[in-house]
């Protein structure tokens, strides 16, 4: 299982896929799952994360050499996709081993990767798909019954029917990927500034029924269904990440959306309260939250909310199908407050629309909020979203290759570009944010608010690492 090398601490499993201006590092959670389920059937996985051990293609075929796979499974990114497919084929000629490329490009591109030298495409969702794989490898059978692939025979590229979605029921089976990067990984490589460190990514859901037009895994990976774990299965991981990692500060919860169901939440919250479990966590959610559902998350160890606020202007938000307004933004961030939750609050520059006035509009909104954590990005339209397939077919779209949408060092830049609204704009506003928010006296007191909470020590510790990322970042850009 091999997370490909690239530039330095590149993020190829966020939802942008970049190396991130606050130092963020992401687990490669969606091999690590698939590590769980190949060896809940009693196969022997090596899992290798070479972006985050600082490893060359050099580092990586040694480590082939010695372990001698019979099947190679290489996660991709848009951003990272022709540097993966070349690794990839690079390594499966070491050791005659099958490759598989998986990812969000799997769902997009499968004839293209396919092209490139690429044995095996695993559409979608991949985890049970790569167990089908192995099993017919190791039997010897034909790949034609294996729902999810694209494979190339007598020339010709045949696309397998895709493969249902996992069901509620089977997620409960896929075991503990905590678990996983215990037996494999080093936790402390792993970092996102928003969380106390050391700290560990899970999903207790995949799938998202939310119709936001830039949102890449709703339609590249885990589709609009939502499926969930059961309150018992979820509560089980957390009793393993404090029993068996105790040195984990923090369980982040991945879910597109962890708050769609309320009574879900609670549920979770008086489970987690009847078991005694002094646990932090923190995950994804929307800003139409109730108050009364963040106090019980606050109660139950909840630390912190990441948002998408995406703009401060409600015509933005209407343009890309957020469903929530300003308002809606204001009274949440007001009620997370109260609640005590601390609040990532994450925007977007360049959506249709954006306008240096709705642009100023943010950076305002964001100053009014006042979150205990703020993130910008450009807009980046993704394949197969409804935002790229709009600047695409409008020629706003100034790349061919998403690719290019990284600089040389991974930071990610802009590759759209409007009539009243440039990309120059959209960059420097960026940066106009992330300086008028950090780097002003008004921010002093979010950031003492920060530290004099509980764990204190490690949210101080959490800022300096993020700071001095973004330091260089800005510096860099001067």
């Amino acid at each position: 299982m091999l997370n490909p090398p690239f530039v330095t601490r590149y993020s190829r499993n966020s939802r942008w896929a970049a190396r991130c201006r606050g130092g963020a590092l992401y687990y490669p959670i969606w091999l690590s799952y698939t590590t769980g389920v190949l060896e809940k059937e009693g196969y022997s996985v090596r899992l290798v994360d070479a972006p985050a051990w600082n490893w060359d293609l050099g580092n990586v075929k040694d480590d082939i050499k010695k372990f001698k796979p019979d099947l190679i499974v290489a996660e991709s990114n848009f951003q990272s996709l022709t540097n993966d497919v070349k690794v990839t084929t690079e390594m499966k000629n070491e050791c005659e081993a099958v490759s598989v490329l998986v990812g969000p490009p799997a769902s997009q591109f499968p004839e293209k990767i396919l092209g490139a030298g690429a044995d095996i495409v695993a559409r979608f969702e991949y985890d049970i798909t790569i167990k089908d794989v192995a099993e017919t490898i190791e039997e010897g059978t034909s790949l034609e019954d294996i729902k999810g692939i694209s494979y190339t025979e007598n020339g010709r590229i045949i696309h397998n029917p895709n493969r249902e979605f996992i069901s509620s029921e089977e997620l409960d089976e896929v075991p503990f990927v905590s678990k996983v990067y215990k037996e494999h990984l080093n936790i402390k490589d792993y970092f996102l500034g928003h969380t106390l460190y050391p700290m560990v990514q899970i999903f207790t859901g995949r799938g998202c029924p939310n119709q936001c037009i830039f949102c890449s895994w709703p339609k590249t990976l885990m589709g609009r269904k939502h499926r969930v774990r059961s309150v018992e299965n979820v509560v089980d991981e957390f009793k393993f990440v404090v029993n068996e990692i105790p040195e984990v500060k923090e369980i982040f919860i991945e879910d597109d959306t962890f708050t769609i169901n309320k009574k879900r939440i609670k549920e979770i919250c008086e489970e987690i309260k009847r078991s005694k479990l002094n646990i932090t966590w923190s995950c994804n959610a929307r800003a139409n939250l109730d108050y009364e559902t963040m106090k019980a998350m606050k109660e139950a160890g909840c630390r912190l909310l990441d948002v998408g606020y995406e703009s401060g202007n409600d015509e933005i938000l209407k343009n890309i199908k957020k469903g929530i307004t300003t308002e809606e933004s204001r009274r949440f961030t007001k009620d997370a407050k109260k609640a005590g939750l601390m609040i990532l609050a994450d925007f977007i520059f360049g959506m249709p629309g954006e306008t240096k006035e709705t642009a100023g509009k943010t950076v305002s909104f964001v100053k009014e909020v006042k979150p205990n954590i703020a993130q910008f990005a450009v807009a980046t339209p993704i394949p197969g979203t409804e935002f790229y397939d709009w600047v695409k077919e409008n020629g706003f779209l100034l790349v061919d290759n998403l690719e290019e949408s990284l600089d040389e060092e991974g930071f990610q830049k802009c590759i759209i570009s409007y009539p009243e609204f440039t990309k120059e704009d959209i960059e420097n506003y960026v940066d106009t944010a992330l300086k008028e928010y950090y780097l002003t006296p008004s921010y002093i007191p979010i950031a003492m608010k920060n530290i004099f909470r509980k764990n204190g020590l490690h949210e101080l510790k959490g800022m300096v690492m993020s700071a001095n990322i973004l330091f260089k970042y800005l510096r860099r850009k001067k």
